[in-house]
């Protein structure tokens, strides 16, 4: 009746050790990709916050772009408030990756206001945006997901820019 010895359990915390050693690259893969699906499920968000806009208001959003440069906050809160009558909060305009890469700013301070989806501008005319199928709707910011800017079509399919890179190339 005698308990481990410390041989037995030092073997015991070595192999337990090994094995979330080999376990940890694997875990940061299936973070990315995880913060990958929230990014895409945040563009099918704004896809439809803005397909609903241009269906109520007979036009896209008339957001002056000359803010993205001058006042990019300016811009980006006249963005929100657009689609927030359709139910699109603050939180769906923030890739995950880019708010990690950031340091997690807060982003109920109004000087972090900020949008990681470029929404392209249209005129006012009721169906430019929906001129072509392929027409970008909204482009991600930067390409934090190692496979280029993710980008939502009119016809609300997603793709990263290195696929329709290749596929030009080809």
């Amino acid at each position: 009746m005698g308990g481990l010895t410390i041989l037995e359990l030092v073997t015991v915390i070595s192999i337990i050790t090994i094995l979330v050693l080999l376990l940890l690259p694997s875990l940061g893969h299936y973070v990315s990709r995880a913060e990958k699906f929230k990014c895409t499920a945040n563009l099918r968000t704004l896809y439809f916050g803005a397909n609903n806009y241009a269906q109520q208001n007979g036009h896209w959003p008339q957001i002056d772009t000359s803010l993205i440069v001058k006042q990019a906050p300016e811009f980006a809160r006249q963005w929100i408030d657009a689609l927030q009558p359709s139910g699109i909060d603050q939180a769906s305009w923030i890739c995950p990756t880019t708010q990690k890469l950031l340091g997690n700013p807060d982003l109920h301070n109004s000087q972090n206001v900020r949008l990681d989806y470029i929404p392209m501008p249209f005129d006012s005319k009721q169906f430019t945006p929906y001129r072509w199928s392929r027409q970008p709707w909204f482009i991600e910011r930067a390409a934090v997901h190692g496979s280029g800017n993710l980008i939502i079509f009119t016809d609300g399919s997603i793709s990263d820019a290195n696929d329709i890179i290749s596929k030009i190339a080809h």
